[in-house]
């Protein structure tokens, strides 16, 4: 018992809870929209969070901080995010943030976009360069895990790489690696195949 005392003690000297508590109380302002468990909520047009890498989060932060995502004036929810992510105050609040909620156990997803599976698996072929055939993203092509995400969310972010509302911004470089990917897709029947074959692979 002393034992487990004092090496509880030497956690707190080093700052172990400290962090725990700074990444915590970070995402404070988050759990309105996202959910405690960063689950999202379909209703406030808020995505699913929770397990996502964390420096795909830090990215996409910091663009919602400095403009480069949010500021379109079609992007209604990303304008509502924005100001979120402006109260997390320097780098390294979003760094705690991002970590805490990379640490969350991915939320239980409900497919709510119909598809056909098989013209869906056919089109993502383009996606697996970057997103890999499992679709769990790729750091070094700095491209997200799709899995971990409600599929309404895809739908409506690749119609607004498509439209120009995300990934038009000149300081958005992998925004502009991913715009003409999502160009391809001919349709929202497409976008929809697309998503239901994401959908599978969860």
């Amino acid at each position: 018992m002393i034992v487990v005392k004092t090496f509880l003690r030497l956690l707190v000297c080093v700052g172990f809870f400290t962090t725990a508590s700074a990444q915590e109380a970070g995402y404070a302002i988050c759990v309105t929209c996202h959910g405690a468990d960063g689950a999202g909520n379909v209703a406030l047009n808020s995505p699913a969070i929770a397990g996502q890498e964390s420096w795909y989060l830090e990215t996409q932060l910091k663009n919602f901080k400095t403009g480069i995502r949010g500021t379109h004036k079609a992007d209604m929810y990303g304008m509502q995010m924005r100001p979120m992510a402006m109260t997390l105050a320097d780098d390294a609040a979003v760094t705690r943030v991002s970590a805490y909620i990379s640490s969350m156990e991915p939320a239980l997803v409900t497919n709510t976009v119909e598809g056909n599976i098989g013209t869906g698996k056919a089109l993502y072929a383009v996606c697996a360069a970057c997103h890999g055939q499992d679709a769990k993203g790729l750091k070094a092509m700095n491209s997200p895990d799709l899995t971990t995400q409600q599929d309404w969310y895809l739908v409506r972010q690749l119609q607004n790489f498509k439209s120009g509302v995300r990934g038009s911004d000149p300081k958005d470089i992998f925004g502009q690696q991913m715009r003409p990917m999502a160009m391809i897709l001919a349709n929202d029947q497409a976008i929809n195949d697309v998503a239901a074959y994401i959908n599978s692979l969860r």
